[in-house]
């Protein structure tokens, strides 16, 4: 460590604890969500586990991955991944093919089914933690969060 590092503040530090021990909270609880209003299946779909609706926002974002690559990014074994692409796919969400670079390996992708409830329940999560923020908040504290929020963007881009 170099002399000229400016040492840090108490503030800082505890701010650093609060992030760390927030965010994989804020996130457990976001996963745990199935059951709240905009959540449940439609037309007799059954409830997307938190891991299903994991992998369906990461394929909205990303496109299409290796059932492998999904198990790494989403930290879980490739066997557990297997059984959860399985299952997308029965349910019509997303669709294998053969990746048109590497014939040896398969994509899996969304359909239009999986993209619209992937998003649907991304809508309904986020809708869920603003109702909570407002019932819990003050007007000032929200407007707080958001300036905390752009902090936290700037640092993770640095």
């Amino acid at each position: 460590m170099s002399e000229n590092v400016e040492p840090l503040s108490p503030a800082a530090v505890q701010a650093a604890g609060e992030i760390w021990v927030m965010f994989p909270r804020l996130r457990r609880k976001l996963r745990s969500l199935e059951n709240i209003d905009g959540l449940a299946g439609h037309e007799g779909e059954s409830d997307l586990s938190p891991a299903q609706a994991s992998v369906l926002a990461r394929l909205d974002k990303i496109g299409a991955a290796t059932a492998s690559e999904l198990a790494v990014v989403e930290n879980v074994r490739p066997q557990s991944m297997a059984k959860v692409v399985i299952s997308l796919e029965q349910a019509g969400f997303v669709e294998r093919r053969q990746d048109p670079d590497d014939g040896r390996r398969q994509l899996v992708s969304l359909t239009r089914p999986g993209r619209e409830r992937g998003r649907g329940v991304r809508r309904a999560r986020q809708e869920w933690l603003a109702r909570a923020l407002q019932e819990h908040g003050t007007e000032e504290q929200l407007q707080a969060v958001i300036t905390a929020m752009e902090l936290i963007d700037e640092v993770t881009q640095a």
